[in-house]
């Protein structure tokens, strides 16, 4: 389905709360992952090269799960994340976010970020970029059973919302999300201004494809 399906088609009675994915939906933050994740490789494998673009096909999921599917040494977590603190101040805020979710939680829509990173890294970036204020909830792959594409993350969100999964929209820009999304019994929206390029996305059978930020407002508003 495209953008211009209403959010009471997709959920009826309307939604009442929105779940989201952080990097790529809400912060732009892939240069400083890519470097993160360069500097943790030479620091802890050594020379060579660094199969950051591999690194970059797993969106979404939480650094350890990626390691281990990538065959590589879980010793790395502790310098990517150390220098993606350092170079946190270079993310920002995708345009167009802040404004979405001041619009959202002022018509009484709920709010939570469900992340593959850290519940601790991702509620530092959201402070540091002006986000924090704005959710009502951020919960971390950490802090979960299971990390995405599992449906913990989505269901602990719903959770502390205080709203069944009939009246939520999750939305990523991730097939990990989309998956993540379906199997807590979530309406799955795939973000195509994320890190994923669309046709991946669009594979991944989402059950409704926004291409600007703007779009999610009329989707759970109306309009």
């Amino acid at each position: 389905m495209g953008a211009g399906v209403a959010g009471t088609a997709l959920v009826p009675g309307g939604v009442r709360a929105v779940v989201l994915d952080l990097d790529g939906v809400l912060v732009d933050s892939l240069a400083v992952a890519r470097t993160a994740f360069t500097l943790a490789y030479r620091e802890v494998v050594g020379d060579g090269v660094v199969p950051v673009d591999e690194y970059c096909r797993h969106p979404g999921r939480y650094l350890p799960e990626v390691l281990r599917l990538m065959g590589l040494p879980a010793a790395m977590v502790e310098p990517f994340v150390r220098e993606s603190n350092r170079l946190a101040h270079l993310v920002t805020p995708v345009p167009g976010v802040p404004e979405l979710l001041g619009e959202l939680r002022g018509r009484g829509i709920g709010l939570a970020v469900a992340t593959g990173r850290s519940g601790e890294r991702a509620r530092l970036v959201l402070d540091r970029v002006g986000l924090l204020p704005l959710l009502d909830h951020v919960v971390g792959a950490d802090e979960v059973p299971r990390p995405k594409p599992a449906p913990d993350i989505v269901r602990r969100a719903l959770e502390l919302l205080d709203v069944p999964p009939g009246r939520a929209l999750m939305v990523g820009d991730a097939p990990a999300d989309l998956v993540s999304a379906r199997s807590a019994g979530v309406v799955a929206v795939a973000a195509l201004w994320g890190e994923s390029d669309a046709e991946t996305l669009r594979a991944a059978g989402p059950d409704v494809t926004l291409t600007q930020v703007g779009e999610l407002a009329a989707l759970c508003l109306g309009g």
